[in-house]
């Protein structure tokens, strides 16, 4: 079997948004798995005393512009949401919580996620608003609620962020396949080049 596409993404990342509405349909037009990712970019990149990448880079005009271009060129519903960025960790415990005892169900969450913040303005780092849409899904909220705070969750999540990092991920989005990088919304196309014609 083909090796799957790794999906890394912040849930406060416009482009992570795009890509994650397109990135199943690009796998499996090429019979590929999608292993989908969260991670927190201020986590990320907090302990080497970087730059906040979006803090920094995604409040600029132009990227403001390019995302709101790139959804209406994609097709995407997309609206500019109010605060940004905000805080994702709990978002990415409770997906990450999901992800490792049901695949389908982190999906379904993370992509109820990326709409309710970047379609409907919802502030998603308010637990009350993940917990409904946990809800909404028909999960169990008490369980949900947990995992914010579980200990083993944030160990799990801070884990699968080091491994991101040791395998060269540094923004959102970022895909993996069979070893190979490419970085942001902007490189699907040569990852769709990549899957039909093997490396290049």
């Amino acid at each position: 079997m083909s090796a799957p596409i790794d999906f890394y993404f912040d849930f406060s990342s416009p482009y992570g948004y795009l890509a994650s509405e397109q990135i199943d349909a690009l796998g499996a037009k090429h019979g590929r798995a999608v292993m989908w990712h969260a991670i927190v970019l201020d986590a990320q990149f907090q302990p080497q005393g970087g730059m906040k990448i979006p803090t920094a880079l995604m409040r600029t005009e132009y990227v403001k512009r390019d995302v709101e271009r790139s959804a209406a060129y994609f097709g995407i519903p997309y609206k500019a949401p109010a605060p940004y960025p905000v805080h994702t960790e709990h978002a990415a415990r409770a997906f990450q919580w999901l992800s490792d005892r049901n695949p389908d169900e982190a999906r379904s969450f993370a992509h109820a996620v990326f709409r309710a913040y970047f379609v409907e303005g919802r502030n998603i780092a308010e637990t009350a608003v993940l917990l409904e849409i946990a809800e909404n899904l028909k999960l169990d909220r008490d369980d949900v609620s947990a995992a914010f705070s579980d200990s083993a969750t944030k160990a799990r999540l801070k884990a699968e962020i080091d491994l991101a990092e040791a395998r060269g991920v540094f923004g959102s989005p970022f895909f993996i396949v069979e070893g190979e990088g490419f970085w942001g919304n902007d490189r699907l196309p040569q990852l769709e080049r990549w899957l039909a014609k093997g490396p290049f």
